[in-house]
Order: C-alpha cells, then structure tokens, then sequence
C-alpha cells in the first residue's frame, strides 16, 4: 500500500511541474543515481552500481528524447553530449571507474547549473 501511495504521489507531483523544472529534476536525477553509482563501485557492490547507471542512462535516454526535432546546432549539440554521457556511463560500468563517472558528474553539474541559469533568465525577461 505505501509502495503504492508513494508511486501515486510521485506521478501527481511531476504532472503539475512545468517542462523547465522537469529538466531540472531529470539533471539532478542523474547526479543523484551517478553518485550512488560512484559510492557503489568504492564499496564494491556491483549490483547497486549497474542499478544505479542504468537508471543515469534512462534519464539520459529521456533527455534524448526530449529534445525539439529543428535540426539546430544546439540540438544536435545535447544529443551528442547525452549519447557520449551514455558511453561514458556503458564505460565506467564495464570497467568499475569512479573517475569516468566523475567526468559525468562534472558535466551535469555545469549542464545543471546554465540550465537554472538560462530559465532564470526567461522568466526575469517575461
């Protein structure tokens, strides 16, 4: 029944965000499942680290997907970037590498903090 509750819960709270904060929520994400990745090759558990980068590599798989289809130079710029991440996370698992991850997480840091940066800047503007 929690179980339940919780997943009803979760559903309903990201239907009312708006597009902006779901990218937010899906950079955050991937430093959260990226860390616990990190944490679980230091500890050498090798199940939670395959759990924890696939969950990084469905969000990043979803980022894909979100992206507008215009064929601009920024769109092809993300998807690129985000089917390198991929690599990088199919990488770090095949090799049990905390430092492959840290280059992820260094990425998403800088993606996390321009894109509050930019959406900021839209709604000070409108």
């Amino acid at each position: 029944m929690t179980t339940r509750a919780y997943r009803a819960y979760s559903q309903n709270h990201t239907a009312v965000q708006t597009p902006e904060k779901l990218i937010e929520m899906l950079y955050e994400g991937l430093l959260k499942f990226t860390s616990l990745a990190k944490r679980a090759i230091e500890e050498g558990d090798f199940e939670a680290k395959s759990k924890w980068i696939n969950r990084a590599s469905d969000i990043f798989i979803e980022l894909i997907s979100s992206l507008k289809n215009d064929n601009s130079e920024m769109t092809a710029y993300l998807s690129g970037l985000y089917m390198h991440q991929i690599k990088t996370l199919n990488s770090a698992n095949i090799n049990n590498s905390a430092a492959e991850l840290n280059s992820i997480i260094h990425v998403v840091k800088v993606l996390l903090e321009t894109w509050k940066e930019e959406t900021s800047i839209e709604y000070e503007v409108a």
